[in-house]
């Protein structure tokens, strides 16, 4: 019983949540694309730091090959004034910044191979999300189409104010008349009280009627 219950809550639950996505479709459309913007825009930050950190490997690598050529100038001048000492130094300092300059550059082919990675990530999401603004806008048009047709729909439907319309004139058009209906209520009590009989009877050739008629009046205007 607890599990049937749970299956119809569930079932009922994906239903509401299907109706909702399809009534504010749009909306969930517009804020998809806003957190898709939102991730780009994170994107685009963490590119540009790396870039950054890149820009940064490389200068410090310009500023050291810089300091390793004028060293080993000095470390030659050195040798040849016999000041083997200061050489010694001299290719020390040089031999510390080499192995400074291989580690950054290492840094830097890592640091190329990220940027390229996430420029490529970059522009992939950029395209997506035009993509999907163009989407929307042929989403909302069809939207709107959808929604004029439904209330078009629901206004030729039996129920509507047309045909609500239409049976109220059908109503009124199909009254009876209230003088004929007078008239066959006297020809109803004439009937019940025998009053009629006779005119009956008179208009059969029987006896005279007990009411002018304008037969009567017409058959006088022949006779002058």
């Amino acid at each position: 019983m607890f599990g049937t219950l749970k299956t119809l809550m569930i079932g009922a639950n994906a239903r509401a949540e299907e109706h909702v996505r399809q009534v504010y479709s749009i909306e969930l459309i517009e804020q998809k694309i806003r957190e898709a913007q939102d991730g780009l825009k994170s994107a685009k930050y963490a590119l540009a730091g790396l870039i950054q950190r890149a820009r940064s490997e490389e200068r410090l690598i310009a500023t050291l090959t810089t300091r390793v050529t004028d060293l080993m100038t000095r470390a030659g001048e050195a040798m040849a004034a016999g000041r083997e000492d200061m050489a010694a130094q001299a290719a020390q300092a040089v031999a510390d910044m080499e192995n400074e300059i291989d580690v950054r550059r290492e840094t830097l082919s890592r640091l190329e191979s990220r940027i390229l990675r996430l420029r490529a990530s970059v522009e992939t999401a950029n395209r997506r999300i035009i993509d999907l603004k163009q989407g929307a806008i042929a989403a909302k048009a069809v939207k709107r189409e959808h929604d004029v047709q439904s209330r078009l729909g629901r206004t030729l439907t039996q129920d509507s104010a047309i045909d609500q319309a239409d049976a109220l004139i059908k109503s009124v058009l199909g009254r009876d008349d209230p003088l004929e209906q007078r008239e066959i209520l006297n020809e109803i009590d004439q009937d019940l009280s025998h009053e009629g009989v006779a005119d009956r009877m008179a208009a059969a050739g029987f006896g005279t009627a007990s009411k002018t008629t304008a037969a009567d009046v017409l058959k006088r205007f022949s006779a002058t």
